[in-house]
Protein backbone atom coordinates (compact mmCIF):
# COMPACT_ATOMS: atom_id res chain seq x y z
CA UNK A 1 0.00 0.00 0.00
CA UNK A 2 1.52 3.12 -0.86
CA UNK A 3 1.56 5.80 1.88
CA UNK A 4 1.03 9.32 2.38
CA UNK A 5 3.19 11.65 4.77
CA UNK A 6 1.32 13.77 6.45
CA UNK A 7 3.37 16.18 8.95
CA UNK A 8 1.08 17.29 11.59
CA UNK A 9 1.46 18.47 15.32
CA UNK A 10 2.49 16.70 18.14
CA UNK A 11 0.21 18.13 21.25
CA UNK A 12 -2.77 16.68 18.64
CA UNK A 13 -1.15 13.18 18.31
CA UNK A 14 -2.98 11.42 21.52
CA UNK A 15 -6.35 12.34 19.89
CA UNK A 16 -5.32 12.15 15.63
CA UNK A 17 -3.27 8.79 15.75
CA UNK A 18 -5.86 6.54 16.82
CA UNK A 19 -8.18 8.15 13.73
CA UNK A 20 -5.20 7.84 10.81
CA UNK A 21 -6.34 5.36 7.96
CA UNK A 22 -3.61 2.76 7.52
CA UNK A 23 -2.20 4.83 4.50
CA UNK A 24 -1.63 8.02 6.77
CA UNK A 25 2.38 7.68 7.37
CA UNK A 26 2.60 10.62 10.01
CA UNK A 27 5.10 12.75 11.13
CA UNK A 28 5.01 14.76 14.45
CA UNK A 29 6.65 18.27 15.08
CA UNK A 30 6.92 19.98 18.13
CA UNK A 31 8.23 22.85 17.34
CA UNK A 32 8.91 25.04 14.52
CA UNK A 33 12.43 23.70 13.84
CA UNK A 34 10.96 20.44 13.62
CA UNK A 35 8.30 21.56 11.27
CA UNK A 36 10.73 23.17 8.65
CA UNK A 37 13.23 19.97 8.63
CA UNK A 38 10.28 17.86 8.50
CA UNK A 39 8.26 20.14 5.82
CA UNK A 40 10.10 18.49 2.42
CA UNK A 41 8.11 15.36 3.41
CA UNK A 42 4.93 16.46 3.34
CA UNK A 43 2.11 15.32 1.28
CA UNK A 44 -0.33 16.73 4.35
CA UNK A 45 0.36 19.44 6.24
CA UNK A 46 -0.73 20.68 9.36
CA UNK A 47 1.33 24.03 10.37
CA UNK A 48 -0.50 26.12 12.31
CA UNK A 49 1.71 27.96 15.22
CA UNK A 50 0.87 31.17 16.94
CA UNK A 51 4.18 32.92 14.80
CA UNK A 52 3.90 32.70 11.57
CA UNK A 53 7.80 33.01 9.73
CA UNK A 54 8.68 29.07 10.11
CA UNK A 55 4.93 27.76 9.01
CA UNK A 56 5.21 29.98 6.02
CA UNK A 57 9.01 28.70 5.20
CA UNK A 58 7.43 25.40 6.18
CA UNK A 59 4.57 25.95 3.24
CA UNK A 60 7.31 26.90 0.76
CA UNK A 61 9.87 23.68 1.85
CA UNK A 62 6.86 21.22 1.18
CA UNK A 63 6.94 20.81 -2.79
CA UNK A 64 4.82 17.90 -2.76
CA UNK A 65 2.05 19.07 -0.70
CA UNK A 66 -1.16 18.28 -1.62
CA UNK A 67 -3.51 19.14 1.21
CA UNK A 68 -2.71 21.73 3.64
CA UNK A 69 -5.39 21.87 6.94
CA UNK A 70 -5.71 24.85 9.36
CA UNK A 71 -7.52 24.86 12.73
CA UNK A 72 -7.87 28.68 12.89
CA UNK A 73 -10.89 30.41 10.83
CA UNK A 74 -8.55 33.01 9.62
CA UNK A 75 -6.32 32.16 6.60
CA UNK A 76 -5.21 35.43 5.75
CA UNK A 77 -2.27 34.74 6.93
CA UNK A 78 -1.52 32.23 4.39
CA UNK A 79 0.12 32.68 1.21
CA UNK A 80 -3.25 31.78 -0.40
CA UNK A 81 -2.41 32.65 -4.30
CA UNK A 82 0.41 30.86 -4.25
CA UNK A 83 -0.96 27.62 -2.49
CA UNK A 84 -3.98 28.20 -5.54
CA UNK A 85 -1.53 28.05 -8.30
CA UNK A 86 0.20 25.28 -7.09
CA UNK A 87 -3.16 22.84 -6.39
CA UNK A 88 -3.11 22.80 -2.57
CA UNK A 89 -6.33 21.80 -1.23
CA UNK A 90 -6.77 24.04 1.72
CA UNK A 91 -9.29 23.45 4.62
CA UNK A 92 -9.95 25.40 7.89
CA UNK A 93 -11.46 25.74 11.12
CA UNK A 94 -14.18 28.08 10.37
CA UNK A 95 -17.01 27.86 13.12
CA UNK A 96 -14.76 25.04 15.07
CA UNK A 97 -14.20 27.29 18.01
CA UNK A 98 -17.41 29.78 17.49
CA UNK A 99 -18.76 28.66 21.06
CA UNK A 100 -15.51 28.99 22.95
CA UNK A 101 -14.74 32.66 21.64
CA UNK A 102 -18.61 33.69 22.19
CA UNK A 103 -18.29 32.75 25.64
CA UNK A 104 -14.63 34.37 25.92
CA UNK A 105 -16.60 37.84 24.81
CA UNK A 106 -19.13 37.21 27.16
CA UNK A 107 -17.11 36.67 29.82
CA UNK A 108 -14.56 39.78 29.21
CA UNK A 109 -17.96 41.91 28.54
CA UNK A 110 -19.21 40.58 31.98
CA UNK A 111 -15.89 41.54 33.72
CA UNK A 112 -15.87 44.52 32.53
CA UNK A 113 -19.19 46.01 33.26
CA UNK A 114 -18.76 44.36 36.92
CA UNK A 115 -15.58 45.33 37.50
CA UNK A 116 -14.14 41.97 38.01
CA UNK A 117 -10.64 43.51 37.40
CA UNK A 118 -11.03 46.03 40.81
CA UNK A 119 -12.78 43.21 42.37
CA UNK A 120 -9.82 40.42 42.10
CA UNK A 121 -7.13 42.79 42.87
CA UNK A 122 -9.03 43.75 46.22
CA UNK A 123 -8.81 39.86 46.68
CA UNK A 124 -5.50 39.83 46.15
CA UNK A 125 -4.96 42.82 48.94
CA UNK A 126 -7.38 41.02 51.63
CA UNK A 127 -9.45 43.90 51.37
CA UNK A 128 -13.09 43.80 51.60
CA UNK A 129 -15.08 46.80 49.08
CA UNK A 130 -17.72 48.12 50.98
CA UNK A 131 -19.55 48.72 47.30
CA UNK A 132 -19.01 47.24 44.07
CA UNK A 133 -17.11 48.98 41.52
CA UNK A 134 -19.35 49.42 39.47
CA UNK A 135 -23.25 49.53 38.41
CA UNK A 136 -23.19 48.76 35.16
CA UNK A 137 -25.15 46.19 33.68
CA UNK A 138 -26.07 44.02 30.69
CA UNK A 139 -29.35 43.90 30.93
CA UNK A 140 -31.29 46.66 29.32
CA UNK A 141 -27.74 47.55 26.74
CA UNK A 142 -27.62 47.21 23.38
CA UNK A 143 -24.67 45.59 21.14
CA UNK A 144 -23.99 46.63 17.71
CA UNK A 145 -22.37 42.73 16.39
CA UNK A 146 -20.33 43.63 13.36
CA UNK A 147 -19.85 40.67 11.26
CA UNK A 148 -22.40 37.90 11.51
CA UNK A 149 -21.06 34.69 10.56
CA UNK A 150 -20.38 31.77 13.77
CA UNK A 151 -19.25 33.95 16.33
CA UNK A 152 -21.14 36.75 15.95
CA UNK A 153 -24.51 34.82 15.80
CA UNK A 154 -22.42 33.07 18.81
CA UNK A 155 -22.16 35.96 20.97
CA UNK A 156 -25.96 37.20 20.36
CA UNK A 157 -27.46 34.39 21.23
CA UNK A 158 -25.97 34.50 24.45
CA UNK A 159 -26.20 38.05 25.01
CA UNK A 160 -29.86 37.66 24.19
CA UNK A 161 -29.73 35.48 27.92
CA UNK A 162 -28.31 38.39 29.75
CA UNK A 163 -30.98 40.82 28.11
CA UNK A 164 -28.76 42.57 25.84
CA UNK A 165 -30.55 44.07 22.72
CA UNK A 166 -28.57 42.88 19.55
CA UNK A 167 -28.32 44.39 16.33
CA UNK A 168 -26.29 43.24 13.41
CA UNK A 169 -24.36 44.13 10.75
CA UNK A 170 -23.00 42.01 7.85
CA UNK A 171 -21.83 42.49 4.06
CA UNK A 172 -25.77 42.58 3.12
CA UNK A 173 -28.73 43.97 4.93
CA UNK A 174 -32.17 42.31 5.27
CA UNK A 175 -33.62 40.05 7.85
CA UNK A 176 -33.12 42.80 10.87
CA UNK A 177 -29.40 43.59 9.79
CA UNK A 178 -27.87 46.48 8.77
CA UNK A 179 -25.93 46.49 5.48
CA UNK A 180 -22.42 48.21 4.41
CA UNK A 181 -22.28 52.03 4.82
CA UNK A 182 -25.49 51.94 7.64
CA UNK A 183 -24.09 50.62 10.53
CA UNK A 184 -21.61 53.74 10.77
CA UNK A 185 -24.16 56.19 10.97
CA UNK A 186 -25.77 54.51 13.82
CA UNK A 187 -22.93 53.63 15.99
CA UNK A 188 -23.96 56.10 18.68
CA UNK A 189 -26.93 54.30 19.54
CA UNK A 190 -25.21 51.33 20.76
CA UNK A 191 -23.30 50.79 24.56
CA UNK A 192 -21.65 47.44 22.74
CA UNK A 193 -19.74 47.53 19.44
CA UNK A 194 -18.69 43.97 18.78
CA UNK A 195 -16.55 43.01 16.23
CA UNK A 196 -16.39 39.21 14.72
CA UNK A 197 -15.96 39.71 11.09
CA UNK A 198 -13.08 38.32 8.74
CA UNK A 199 -9.60 40.25 8.52
CA UNK A 200 -9.03 41.65 4.42
CA UNK A 201 -8.32 44.60 3.02
CA UNK A 202 -11.77 45.35 3.07
CA UNK A 203 -11.58 45.60 6.34
CA UNK A 204 -8.52 46.80 7.56
CA UNK A 205 -9.03 49.83 9.38
CA UNK A 206 -12.64 49.72 9.29
CA UNK A 207 -12.91 51.02 13.12
CA UNK A 208 -11.16 54.46 13.11
CA UNK A 209 -10.80 57.25 14.17
CA UNK A 210 -14.21 58.52 12.82
CA UNK A 211 -16.17 55.26 13.73
CA UNK A 212 -14.45 55.61 17.41
CA UNK A 213 -15.68 59.02 17.58
CA UNK A 214 -19.38 58.41 16.81
CA UNK A 215 -19.82 56.00 19.20
CA UNK A 216 -21.25 56.81 22.96
CA UNK A 217 -18.45 58.09 25.45
CA UNK A 218 -19.26 55.13 27.56
CA UNK A 219 -19.78 52.53 24.63
CA UNK A 220 -16.99 49.83 24.68
CA UNK A 221 -14.94 48.26 22.03
CA UNK A 222 -15.20 44.91 22.07
CA UNK A 223 -12.41 42.96 19.27
CA UNK A 224 -12.76 39.24 18.99
CA UNK A 225 -11.63 39.49 15.00
CA UNK A 226 -8.61 40.77 13.65
CA UNK A 227 -6.42 43.45 15.00
CA UNK A 228 -6.24 45.00 11.60
CA UNK A 229 -9.66 45.76 11.54
CA UNK A 230 -9.01 48.58 14.40
CA UNK A 231 -6.75 51.75 14.47
CA UNK A 232 -5.03 50.95 16.94
CA UNK A 233 -3.60 53.74 17.05
CA UNK A 234 -7.03 55.93 16.90
CA UNK A 235 -8.15 53.40 19.22
CA UNK A 236 -5.01 53.93 21.97
CA UNK A 237 -5.78 57.72 21.15
CA UNK A 238 -9.43 57.29 22.22
CA UNK A 239 -9.10 55.57 25.35
CA UNK A 240 -6.15 57.67 26.34
CA UNK A 241 -8.74 61.00 25.74
CA UNK A 242 -11.85 58.77 27.39
CA UNK A 243 -13.76 59.59 24.28
CA UNK A 244 -15.17 55.92 24.47
CA UNK A 245 -15.69 53.90 27.59
CA UNK A 246 -13.30 51.23 27.37
CA UNK A 247 -12.01 48.49 24.80
CA UNK A 248 -12.21 44.95 24.81
CA UNK A 249 -8.82 43.22 22.75
CA UNK A 250 -8.52 39.47 22.01
CA UNK A 251 -6.16 40.96 19.43
CA UNK A 252 -3.09 43.30 19.35
CA UNK A 253 -0.55 44.30 17.05
CA UNK A 254 2.36 43.21 17.47
CA UNK A 255 1.40 39.86 19.23
CA UNK A 256 3.03 39.44 21.74
CA UNK A 257 2.10 43.05 22.87
CA UNK A 258 5.40 44.23 24.14
CA UNK A 259 5.22 45.23 28.19
CA UNK A 260 5.70 48.88 27.65
CA UNK A 261 2.90 49.00 25.01
CA UNK A 262 0.46 52.18 26.74
CA UNK A 263 -2.79 50.27 25.95
CA UNK A 264 -1.82 47.94 29.08
CA UNK A 265 -1.79 50.86 30.64
CA UNK A 266 -5.56 51.63 30.59
CA UNK A 267 -7.59 50.59 33.49
CA UNK A 268 -10.70 50.42 31.43
CA UNK A 269 -8.84 47.99 28.96
CA UNK A 270 -8.74 44.47 28.65
CA UNK A 271 -6.46 42.11 26.94
CA UNK A 272 -7.32 39.03 26.51
CA UNK A 273 -4.37 37.87 24.60
CA UNK A 274 -5.41 35.98 21.64
CA UNK A 275 -6.51 33.42 24.17
CA UNK A 276 -10.16 32.51 22.93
Amino acid sequence: MTKVCAVLPAHARAALEPQLPEWIEARWWDDGAQLVALAPEAQIGWFDMHEKAQPLEAIRLATGLKWLSSAFAGVDWLPLAELQSRGVRLSNGSGLAAGQVAEFAVMAMLAHARGLRQIFRAMERGEWLPVPPTSRELAGSRALIVGFGAIGQNVARMLGGFGVQCTAARSRAGEGALGPGEWQARLGEFDWVVLTLPGTAATTHLIGAGELAAMKRDAVLVNFARATIVDQAALTAALASARIGGAILDLADPEPLPPDHPLWQFENCHITMHLS
